[in-house]
């Protein structure tokens, strides 16, 4: 049974690939006292676009620098992708590997091999072990694959010397009996060693990882406090315990816990992998968790976004990251845009209370409901908001492409008609909302731009606060009261996001003024529910 720690690469992705060097030592010297078999000091690569560290290309003049304990075996990475789309295999391994083992510091080679890539990739492996090499292929996306899928694949493995078959938990989604599957299918083929890479969505990482070693898999994947994309790999600290009861063996957790204090621990704290609903969400669903990653890292995406664009993709499917399905949502109205209804006909002359989001809205409902049944307002609600009575509540109004199409089924249960760019959007959308009483005012997207329409406007984003000032400005409305935009803590970037927008609407000739009536944390003028009641 070996420990092999991948920290410094799969952790790279959050640093790229920039570990400095006494923290390299430091932690060589812990993995050697916790009794890890192999480390993988980083990637090997033929690409060089943008900054990476030195473990970004782990070459023989950097391992030569680092202090190797004489226990240790040394592993690097290559990207199959690399290597089958090069003009000739064998000049790519060369580049990547001018030395023989026996001249190299390296002892171990994984090639990571999406299961399209492995048939062309495994001629490799020859290559590689005639210089002396271990040989390892790590299988990507395999619980997605079927029985037969993964047989055939162990049985095209079984043909060349691999020293160990790695399967790797890609999507986070696997339990401990769907490993104990995989493992089975490979087995039929395959008689070597095997391999897991778990992946920690659901928090099973370590348990599926020990789970495996009770099916026969001896090749464990872990890194220190997990670090790796999204929600991070089974624990390093957490394994080598395990393993050292398995084997009623002794190790030296003190240098591993003090690199973790020292230097990964706050890392951690910077830049947030580890497990959360979120990646639970994806890894149930098998989303790639890339998608939560970006949309984490965002600014732009509310809790509700990240929600919204969930619940799409488990609908229309996630299971590859495309970075362009993230940025079309904010590019879903460009264009021309198109609609055919004025809002004159509801807002003309009338005073409105549009409901945000926020708490506020929930905190304040018996002050906000006896307003609106004394003087009743036109009352408007941004999307599923349901925290007053809903026959208070006159109209809803939605356009954010994401969370539209996550909250459609919602809208078809909700009794209100439902202001938004009906004309503009999917045909599966309309479907969803085909018995539901549409008012379409149409949109179009332009940078920095208010412009109030009869029957569309054009906006800064497609943000819904933006959409819902734009149709009741339209509609010339005589007064307008904001509840619930509640806003973010004091140094979320979302706030002065969220100002410049307002800022920018409130600089055109036909604005009306903006007047919370719930705490704001936004630029806005605020007045007391409470003081209305009179």
């Amino acid at each position: 049974m070996l420990v092999l720690d991948c920290t410094l690469r799969d952790g790279g992705y959050y640093n790229n690939w920039n570990f400095p060097q006494r923290v390299v030592e430091q932690y060589l010297q812990a993995m050697d006292a916790a009794n890890v078999d192999i480390v993988e000091l980083g990637m090997r690569s033929l690409k060089n676009e943008g900054f990476k560290g030195a473990a970004g290309f782990t070459t023989d003049e950097y391992l030569d620098t680092l202090p190797l304990p004489p226990s240790l075996k040394v592993g690097v990475m290559v990207n199959a992708s690399e290597l089958v789309t090069a003009s000739s295999l064998e000049e790519a391994l060369v580049s990547l590997f001018p030395k023989n083992a026996d001249e190299s510091k390296v002892d171990l080679v994984r090639i990571a091999c999406h299961v399209h890539e492995f048939e062309q990739a495994l001629p490799s492996c020859k290559w590689l072990k005639d210089r002396g090499f271990l040989v390892g292929f790590n299988l990507m996306q395999v619980a997605e694959r079927s029985r037969d899928e993964v047989e055939a694949l162990a049985l095209a493995a079984s043909k060349y010397d691999i020293d160990a078959l790695y399967f790797a938990d890609s999507m986070g989604s696997m339990g401990p009996e769907q490993c104990k599957k995989i493992i089975t299918w490979f087995k039929k083929h395959w008689n070597g060693a095997i391999g897991i890479h778990t992946h920690d969505n659901m928090g099973l990482a370590l348990q599926n990882t020990l789970q495996a070693v009770n099916d026969g898999v001896t090749w464990l994947d872990a890194t220190v406090t997990g670090m790796g994309r999204g929600p991070g790999n089974a624990r390093t600290e957490e394994l080598v315990i395990e393993v050292a009861d398995l084997k009623s063996i002794n190790i030296n957790m003190v240098p591993l816990m003090s690199v973790i204090r020292s230097f990964f621990q706050p890392l951690k704290n910077q830049c947030s992998w580890g497990s959360n609903p979120y990646y639970y969400l994806a890894g149930k669903y098998g989303i790639h968790p890339t998608y939560i990653q970006e949309m984490m890292g965002d600014s732009r995406y509310s809790e509700e976004d990240i929600l919204a664009a969930i619940e799409h993709l488990k609908l229309e499917g996630g299971k590859k990251f495309k970075l362009d399905t993230l940025d079309s949502t904010r590019e879903f109205y460009i264009g021309e845009p198109r609609g055919s209804w004025n809002p004159t006909d509801i807002f003309e002359g009338k005073e409105v209370l549009l409901l945000g989001t926020g708490p506020g809205v929930a905190e304040h409902r018996t002050a906000l409901e006896s307003y609106i049944a004394k003087n009743n307002p036109v009352v408007i609600a941004l999307n599923t908001q349901s925290s007053i009575a809903q026959s208070l509540i006159a109209f809803r109004v939605a356009c954010h492409p994401v969370r539209l199409l996550a909250d459609c089924s919602a809208h078809a249960q909700l009794p209100q008609p439902l202001i938004t760019p009906a004309s503009m959007l999917p045909e599966d959308v309309l479907d969803a909302l085909k018995d539901k009483k549409l008012l379409d005012y149409g949109l179009s997207i332009e940078s920095d731009t208010f412009s109030f329409g009869s029957q569309s406007s054009v906006l800064p984003t497609s943000l819904v606060i933006c959409y819902a000032l734009s149709a009741i400005t339209a509609g010339k409305a005589s007064k307008l009261l904001m509840a619930g935009f509640d806003g973010y803590s004091a140094d979320d970037p979302r706030n002065s996001e969220m100002n410049k927008l307002l800022k920018l609407y409130a600089s055109q000739e036909q604005a009306l003024e903006l007047l919370s009536v719930t705490p704001p944390r936004y630029e806005i003028k605020s007045q007391s529910i409470y003081g209305l009641m009179e």
